[in-house]
């Protein structure tokens, strides 16, 4: 079996487990797997001294002092580093089980953010201890917060790298599909944030004028794109 460093045991980034206050030494482990892959090479009876979230030394078990130590023992395990995801969406879940304008449009950002802290859980379980979140899908700021739940240890996960709101290209992007007569508030402005098309407008595509140069999805007025939000 293949275990991330980071994810025995409970042992998480820094971010997810805070030292406790006032606490006088970091928490201190001795991993000790069948072997460790270094990211270079595969060495057999090594061992791994960890101290808080820093991994200070692999040798061998003589080579290695950790007095104080947790001794953990793993015994058949390959211990490898913790693996870095550089494109990830904890705010989306699979196409297949709903498509992205379902999940954009119609699911409560409550419900989004409940599973991706279930997301979050699952891919530290798997070896990743570092997820570059590249934007929200529609659900605003919520990674900061789930950035942050991680940080102070109120749920697991890995280090966040987030991007909150993406900006794209004109035209390029989802939702697709409506109408081309269709006008007022686009549907992602109200469910992900409830505020004008403007402010939807100015977040995604930096001005409202942007925002027209689509036609078969925009209004071709720019005060069509900072009308408030309509019932359809």
């Amino acid at each position: 079996m293949v275990c991330a460093m980071g994810c025995i045991m409970g042992l998480a980034p820094a971010a997810a487990r805070p030292a406790a206050q006032g606490q006088a030494s970091p928490t201190q482990y001795l991993l000790k797997p069948a072997r460790v892959f270094d990211g270079t090479r595969m060495r057999e009876g090594a061992v791994v001294h960890v101290r808080a979230e820093r991994i200070v030394a692999i040798g061998t078990a003589a080579e290695v002092a950790a007095p104080g130590a947790e001794v953990i023992d793993l015994p058949g395990m390959t211990l490898m580093p913790g693996l870095i995801d550089a494109h990830s969406h904890v705010l989306l879940h699979p196409y297949n089980e709903a498509p992205w304008n379902n999940q954009v449009l119609n699911e409560a950002l409550s419900l989004r953010v409940a599973r991706a802290v279930n997301h979050l859980k699952a891919t530290l379980d798997a070896g990743f201890t570092t997820l570059r979140d590249l934007g929200t899908e529609g659900a605003g700021y919520a990674d900061v917060g789930l950035k942050q739940a991680v940080t102070q240890g109120i749920i697991p996960g890995p280090r966040l790298l987030i991007a909150t709101r993406a900006l794209v290209a004109t035209g390029s992007y989802a939702p697709k599909g409506f109408a081309p007569e269709r006008s007022g508030s686009r549907p992602a402005a109200r469910h992900s944030t409830g505020r004008s098309r403007a402010i939807w407008c100015r977040a995604r595509w930096s001005t409202p004028r942007s925002c027209t140069g689509s036609p078969k999805r925009w209004p071709r007025s720019a005060t069509a794109c900072s009308s408030s939000p309509r019932s359809t």
